[in-house]
């Protein structure tokens, strides 16, 4: 299946992420920050990464933009996993490069199906 770069400060929030694609066959790699999870992106290679904003060392909506402009990282397609559901954090997500945005709390029973979606590139921006 996929690796799939998380990068997530919240341990709880991990590994739930981790357990429901892992049982989904894909490959989990974690970051713990945003310093972390550039290093980790240019260096894995990941075919999808899942993004929280409200990280330390380097904060979501930095590293976004930082992804999206390495030429190394930028058709790694990039989706927000967060808790910012206020109106337009969606909107400024995307603006900072993320390619798509799921919200948290994650849903268990449709999460695997969300990140089958946006592992079909053809689905980015949705």
């Amino acid at each position: 299946m996929a690796r799939i770069l998380v990068i997530e400060d919240n341990p709880d929030n991990y590994e739930l992420v981790r357990f429901v694609l892992e049982r989904s066959g894909h490959e989990v790699v974690p970051a713990f920050d945003g310093r972390a999870g550039l290093d980790a992106a240019a260096e894995i290679e990941p075919d999808l990464i899942l993004l929280d904003l409200a990280i330390p060392e380097v904060d979501g909506w930095e590293a976004a933009r930082r992804l999206k402009a390495d030429d190394g990282t930028k058709a790694i397609p990039l989706v927000a996993l967060t808790a910012h559901t206020l109106p337009g954090d969606r909107r400024r997500a995307l603006e900072a490069g993320c390619d798509g945005y799921i919200s948290k709390p994650i849903d268990v029973k449709t999460f695997a199906n969300v990140i089958s979606h946006y592992l079909n590139s053809e689905n980015l921006g949705e």
